[in-house]
């Protein structure tokens, strides 16, 4: 429609700005890339040099850079654009939001986040099975969710068959009235079977006090320990010692979910919000991200997207309806809750519309959504 004829794709990464790695990309090369799981272009870890970047796009003559990821990609993207903003060119930088874990504050959801919780239901069913087909059986389920717990929340609330949804923004402790080991034993005794989802960045700090840290990744973040094999070894560890048999099996689908191609209703959103961040670039708009807010979509500064991750509220209703439908202990403490609604609280004055960045509002609106011309 805009009459654009030449489209690249920048494979591997940031790195494949100055490694000189691109695709031409035409209609007949993508026509069917949505029914194939994972990226065409590739992805990595690191490699953000902006210099380097930001120098690649102009020797290649580039005008619009549409950058397609989660919470550290949309970073990524806001330093190019104050870095081609600094240099004065004439090129539009736009977002799109694709992360499994839905963890980008703002925007309704992400591209990508149904099809992961449709997909962890089929290991959650797998984990149900096994543990009704053996005397105590407990299924285990370990997915993804470093920092924010959306996937296993709502993977469980959709399935209906677990008994304990663990996730990072929930703390929760072992032993003691309770405690996790209290609930286990006393579900095992009136059902027979349990089953168990827990999120990768679930109860860190116990793991913490019983194992050494171990480093982070190319990009920054922080290595996680593996949650499912310690709370596999700890549930083990704590019936052996009371004598009472258990048969514990632990499923971790982690990559079997993110490889698969979306589903129809990401299929559809994905189509608008690449319709959306087109039309936003080609009338002028820079440095921002598209996404659904309260069901329309709209552009968002960077600074927005990336000054806080999208966390699991623990005080409001779709937690409720979590340990209602579970029937959990909520292994919360008064002083917890207190932090989580004061945590609540500071995200509402942001949405609201408070002054949270180094600009004044006013500078923001007129240079981060400024137009190029």
């Amino acid at each position: 429609m805009y009459g654009v004829t030449k489209i690249l794709g920048i494979q591997g990464g940031y790195r494949g700005f100055y490694a000189r790695n691109t695709i031409t990309l035409t209609p007949k090369i993508v026509n069917d890339i949505h029914k194939r799981g994972g990226t065409v272009l590739g992805s990595s870890r690191g490699g953000h040099d902006t210099v380097k970047i930001v120098d690649s796009i102009q020797d290649r003559g580039i005008n619009q850079v549409y950058v397609i990821g989660g919470d550290g990609t949309q970073r990524g993207a806001g330093v190019i654009f104050e870095e081609v903003r600094r240099r004065g060119l004439k090129v539009s930088v736009a977002g799109i939001p694709k992360t499994i874990d839905n963890d980008i504050p703002v925007i309704d959801k992400s591209f990508g986040f149904d099809t992961a919780v449709e997909e962890a239901q089929r290991a959650i069913n797998a984990a149900h099975v096994e543990a009704v087909s053996a005397e105590n059986g407990i299924g285990l389920v370990k997915l993804m969710g470093r920092h924010s717990g959306f996937i296993a929340h709502y993977a469980t609330l959709a399935s209906r068959d677990v008994d304990c949804c663990l996730i990072p923004e929930s703390p929760f402790y072992l032993e003691g009235e309770g405690g996790l080991f209290r609930y286990i034993e006393r579900r095992l005794k009136d059902n027979g079977h349990m089953v168990i989802v827990v999120a990768e960045g679930a109860g860190q700090k116990l793991i913490a006090e019983t194992m050494q840290s171990i480093g982070k990744d190319a990009s920054g973040n922080q290595l996680l320990l593996d949650v499912g094999l310690w709370l596999s070894q700890k549930i083990n560890e704590y019936f052996k010692k009371n004598k009472m048999t258990i048969n514990l099996k632990y499923i971790d689908p982690t990559y079997m979910i993110r490889a698969i191609p979306s589903n129809a209703s990401d299929n559809v959103y994905c189509t608008l919000l690449a319709h959306s961040v087109v039309h936003g670039a080609m009338a002028g708009y820079t440095g921002f991200t598209i996404g659904q807010v309260n069901g329309r979509h709209c552009y968002i500064p960077f600074y927005r997207i990336t000054e806080k991750q999208n966390r699991v509220s623990i005080t409001d209703r779709m937690w409720a309806r979590l340990l209602s439908s579970t029937n959990q202990p909520s292994f919360l403490c008064n002083k917890v809750i207190e932090e989580a609604k004061k945590e609540q609280e500071r995200a509402a004055q942001l949405l609201d519309g408070s002054p949270s960045h180094r600009k004044v509002d006013d500078e923001v609106a007129a240079s981060n959504l400024g137009r190029t011309k």
